[in-house]
């Protein structure tokens, strides 16, 4: 397993989205075209599946070295009140282009830091936007909370609100990692808010963890996974440093390239806490979940309804995803749109009544297809091109591109499909790779993508 580690720890995308956001096209994109899509999109599936909703809220106190995320750091909260107001307006300004309420299946809190703002005016942002939507009667809301700063009035505040479901950045728990990645933060605050949580009625609370951080080592990744599991969190997320400095700038270059463990050295860390999960009774679910039993998204794999988005693995698909906040994403189906970067640029086109994309792809047919393959194969390992609805153009040369994969054993291929063993669940991003028409068509990859493995 070494030696193909090696081998295939190449660059490549994550597939939350096909196109991936490095390929999106310009030259066919526009704001007039990104509404029209919208539009259809929420008149074919309103009422029959709802939509889900990205809010992002960027703000942190301090800057962790590890995240890839957009954020703003600031230690000024003053600063709440003016954004919830601008994603509010950014709400009134979709809401003016449709016909009827909303309904929201899905929605989910993400940063930066959700719990920087208050709870209070958490309530305020959410009371404004469901006064003009409704709540779908299968409704999934959740949020991150980071453990040093989540109160009992978060918690309590969005349960009332009708959120179950909560993640916690827990990383690691060494001390000398804690201090490379600058996120400070004792085993005793994540079993406070885990507790709390539970004490207050959530049904589903998930722990992220990373691996291949600096200074990372199999004992650190034993005590961390040793310590969670002693909370049963109902979800795991275990998530691949991805070290991306060329793109992130001066927050992920807090420590040396050498002080991070090399390629295999990763690997075994990511294989010493699937195994200690499945000893602990949870399963694997998609590329870098792990669920226990009860948990939806562990159903949702054995239904074959588990959806991957901007917003990761969900056990609940709709075919619209409206983004709102500061750089955050949305997904009709049929085009994605993202919104300006910078808070500023963000909140100034918001208060000028402009939808605040500035980015985005509209997917041809070929684009729709391909998405739909590698989703099949990011969720649930497979995928087929028997139905006429999605044949392949060109397939050989995609099968081609497959031969080593599948003489290393990492991928079966079948006169109308492919599998991928559990096995080679670690190179689930290669495989796709070999579909993904827009990565052919540029000869470097390094400096658009973290590594696969």
């Amino acid at each position: 397993m070494a030696s193909l580690i090696q081998k295939y720890n190449v660059p490549g995308p994550r597939y939350t989205s096909y196109p991936t956001v490095p390929f999106w096209d310009a030259t066919t994109f526009s704001k007039e075209k990104w509404i029209a899509s919208f539009q259809k999109s929420f008149k074919e599936t309103n009422q029959t599946e709802g939509i889900s909703m990205y809010i992002h809220l960027p703000f942190c106190e301090s800057l962790c070295t590890f995240c890839a995320c957009h954020k703003h750091i600031t230690k000024r909260h003053d600063v709440e009140e003016i954004y919830i107001k601008s994603v509010l307006k950014e709400w009134e300004l979709y809401l003016n282009l449709l016909d009827e309420k909303p309904i929201i299946k899905e929605l989910h809190l993400g940063g930066g830091t959700p719990t920087f703002f208050s709870a209070e005016n958490l309530h305020f942002l959410l009371n404004g936007i469901f006064k003009n939507a409704l709540k779908h009667e299968n409704a999934a809301f959740s949020f991150e909370g980071h453990p040093n700063n989540t109160t009992e009035e978060h918690l309590q505040t969005l349960f009332d609100l009708g959120f179950r479901r909560v993640s916690f950045g827990v990383q690691d728990y060494d001390e000398k990692v804690q201090k490379a990645i600058h996120r400070i933060q004792p085993f005793e605050n994540v079993e406070k808010v885990t507790h709390l949580a539970r004490k207050i009625g959530y049904t589903s609370v998930s722990h992220d963890l990373i691996f291949g951080l600096p200074f990372q080592t199999k004992e650190n990744v034993i005590d961390t996974i040793t310590k969670t599991t002693t909370l049963q969190p109902d979800r795991i997320s275990f998530y691949s440093y991805a070290h991306v400095p060329w793109i992130k700038g001066v927050g992920q270059r807090g420590f040396d390239e050498q002080d991070l463990p090399k390629d295999d050295e990763k690997r075994v860390l990511y294989e010493i806490g699937k195994e200690l999960f499945s000893d602990l009774g949870y399963e694997e679910i998609g590329m870098d979940h792990f669920a226990l039993k009860t948990d939806d998204l562990y159903n949702a794999t054995k239904n074959n309804t588990l959806h991957r988005n901007f917003m990761g693995y969900t056990a609940h698909k709709t075919q619209l995803m409206i983004g709102l906040g500061m750089s955050a994403i949305s997904d009709s189906w049929g085009a994605f749109a993202q919104n300006a970067k910078s808070v500023k640029e963000y909140q100034q086109l918001v208060f000028e009544g402009e939808i605040p994309v500035f980015r985005g792809h509209i997917l041809s047919k070929e684009d729709a297809i391909i998405r739909k393959h590698i989703l099949q194969m990011m969720c649930n390992f497979e995928t087929s091109w028997e139905d006429a609805a999605l044949k392949i153009d060109n397939l050989d040369f995609h099968l081609n591109l497959l031969k080593e994969l599948e003489e290393d054993g990492l991928v079966i291929i079948n006169e109308n499909s492919l599998e991928i063993p559990d096995h080679a669940r670690p190179f689930v991003r290669n495989i796709c790779m070999a579909f993904d028409k827009k990565l052919h068509q540029i000869a470097k990859k390094e400096h658009l993508f973290s590594k696969t493995i």
